[in-house]
């Protein structure tokens, strides 16, 4: 079994694994089950009250998860962003935190971190350092706790290091959460040509 299979099938079954994204290092499992998340906010030491992000292969399997999606961000996707939008129907209520937003990525990914994503459909992902930590732009960069946490790793190599720029669009104006891979007023040029 490559690293890839037994990643997959961890996360299939529930359990963590370390993945590389089109950022950082991420810390992830199924979005599918309470219980899943529930491990994954303690291995990092993690708040469960802190929402956390759905990450989805692609805009149509986003979509699936999230029916009520508002179709023209999808123009923002793949891409650098985690976007934080309505949730009325309050799907994944294990991820949103107190509230019923819920912040969505579908990153831009190739190589093993592709198909990794592709085979599982979506995940639930943080990146893969201990809170308020440096972000893991590599392997070595993850910290040891975490690692015997997991139940497999994959080695995407030295990624950009910079985590997603998160925008909540479920106000009256967007507005930049967390300014990362993209800056703030370019993010906020790109929702506003969308919507």
């Amino acid at each position: 079994m490559t690293d890839l299979d037994a990643a997959v099938a961890a996360i299939r079954d529930g359990r963590l694994a370390i993945v590389p994204t089109d950022t950082v290092y991420g810390l992830a499992t199924s979005p599918h089950r309470e219980e899943f998340a529930r491990r994954l906010y303690a291995a990092k030491g993690r708040d469960a009250l802190q929402p956390t992000a759905l990450v989805a292969a692609s805009v149509e399997v986003l979509c699936g998860l999230l029916p009520e999606f508002d179709a023209r961000l999808a123009a923002l996707l793949p891409g650098p962003y985690t976007l934080v939008v309505p949730n009325p129907e309050r799907r994944f209520p294990w991820l949103l935190g107190d509230g019923e937003a819920i912040g969505v990525r579908v990153p831009a990914l190739a190589g093993d971190a592709l198909e990794l994503l592709t085979r599982v459909d979506s995940l639930v992902a943080t990146s893969a350092n201990l809170p308020g930590g440096p972000d893991p732009r590599t392997l070595a960069d993850v910290p040891e706790e975490l690692r015997a946490a997991v139940a497999a790793i994959v080695d995407g190599g030295p990624l950009p290091g910079t985590p997603s720029t998160v925008i909540d669009v479920t106000g009256s104006e967007p507005l930049v959460l967390r300014e990362g891979a993209v800056p703030a007023n370019e993010a906020l040029r790109a929702v506003a040509s969308v919507l």
